[in-house]
């Protein structure tokens, strides 16, 4: 009797064992198959079961369209055609140019790089705006940055769709980027998407071998070449936000493309608004950029600063003849380390700090002379 009363109580405890493991295991694993999901009263009895041991193949696509990752920074890229007046002489060149420039301000001002326009105050240039949503407006010329190269024009609009500047002290080497231009007799948006390679520090927009305090250094640099078509257009991030702008210049005989950092084009904006940028200062001096490289090639003890120089070694080839450095006194070899007490380093060179300065002013420049420090008042 006992045993038969053992082997009923077996029987009825396997079995319940049984039932739970195919409620708990077996039946949620079935409906996570694709043979057996169709089966509703499968599906009733895996409600409110976690499977914890199910795998998943998520594929995450990335977005491969140039104009959707710049999203709405391409509506605020526009063509600006600059032709000849009317009242030009019969026979002058060129008759007309196509380039880019972006939406500054939502009340009509517009950017661009001096390259991507005819512009010579001595010929009677026009300029028309061709817009994303195929307006035509006429510009008339705002203001010109010798600094940086950046030109703004102004048209009479409202409510346009303005760039999103980015933070281009975040940008990386390596980061992901879109350019897009527009420089085609019908309005066109032009894409191209690369890396950026990383930031020059010692590239000066002079154009020459050595660098001139009244010119922007530090500039991006990218991996694909962007040519004249896109020079004055945005290259933005993969979130649509601008992180510089395209510019060009001469330097030994050939066209090179930089692009202008976002935050340095913030500043020129900002000037431009306050209609400051024909009181851009003049030192008038060429200098070096001190690295750690050129200081242990030259044996120069400091690895930060800006070393007058010229490489013939003469001091009028070094420091320009009636400018505010020569009537300062400052001389070749001399190492301006700060101004008004402001460090000058990679990032913030002696070209970047002078601009914050207006002409006229009165500027204290640290030097360093001879392993001498001493103060030298400028008037700019």
């Amino acid at each position: 009797m006992f045993k038969k009363i053992a082997i009923i109580l077996a029987i009825v405890i396997i079995s319940g064992l049984s039932g739970i493991a195919a409620d708990r295991y077996l039946f949620p694993y079935l409906i996570s198959t694709r043979v057996f999901s169709k089966y509703d009263f499968l599906k009733k009895s895996a409600e409110n079961v976690t499977v914890i041991n199910k795998t998943e193949q998520i594929y995450v696509k990335e977005e491969t369209s140039a104009e959707k990752v710049a999203g709405s920074g391409a509506s605020s890229v526009v063509n600006i055609i600059s032709y000849l007046s009317p009242e030009a002489s019969p026979g002058a060149k060129p008759g007309y140019k196509n380039g880019t420039g972006i939406i500054a301000t939502s009340d009509g001002l517009i950017m661009t790089y001096a390259s991507a326009l005819n512009i010579n105050p001595a010929v009677p240039y026009k300029y028309k705006v061709m817009a994303s949503d195929g307006n035509v407006y006429d510009a008339e010329i705002f203001g010109t940055d010798s600094w940086s190269g950046l030109v703004f024009l102004k048209i009479n609009a409202s409510n346009l769709p303005v760039v999103s500047f980015g933070n281009s002290d975040d940008a990386r080497s390596g980061e992901k980027v879109v350019a897009i231009g527009n420089s085609l007799e019908n309005y066109g948006n032009r894409y191209f998407s690369g890396l950026l390679s990383g930031f020059n520090a010692t590239f000066n927009l002079g154009g020459k071998t050595l660098s001139v305090p009244e010119k922007m250094e530090g500039v991006f640099e990218t991996d694909f070449d962007l040519g004249g078509a896109f020079v004055g257009g945005p290259v933005l991030d993969y979130s649509g936000r601008m992180i510089g702008v395209v510019g060009s210049v001469e330097k030994n005989g050939q066209i090179v493309y930089f692009e202008i950092p976002s935050n340095k084009v913030k500043n020129v904006l900002e000037k431009a608004l306050r209609k400051e940028l024909d009181q851009n200062p003049i030192l008038g001096a060429y200098y070096v950029p001190l690295t750690k490289t050129y200081a242990l090639a030259n044996g120069i003890s400091r690895e930060t600063g800006a070393l007058i120089f010229s490489p013939s070694g003469q001091n009028g080839l070094a420091v320009i003849a009636g400018s505010p450095a020569q009537k300062a006194g400052l001389r070749l070899a001399d190492i301006i380390t700060a101004i008004n007490g402001e460090e000058i380093t990679l990032k913030n060179n002696l070209a970047e700090i002078l601009y914050k300065h207006k002409k006229g002013e009165e500027i204290e420049l640290a030097v360093t002379r001879e392993g001498n420090e001493m103060a030298v008042k400028v008037v700019l």
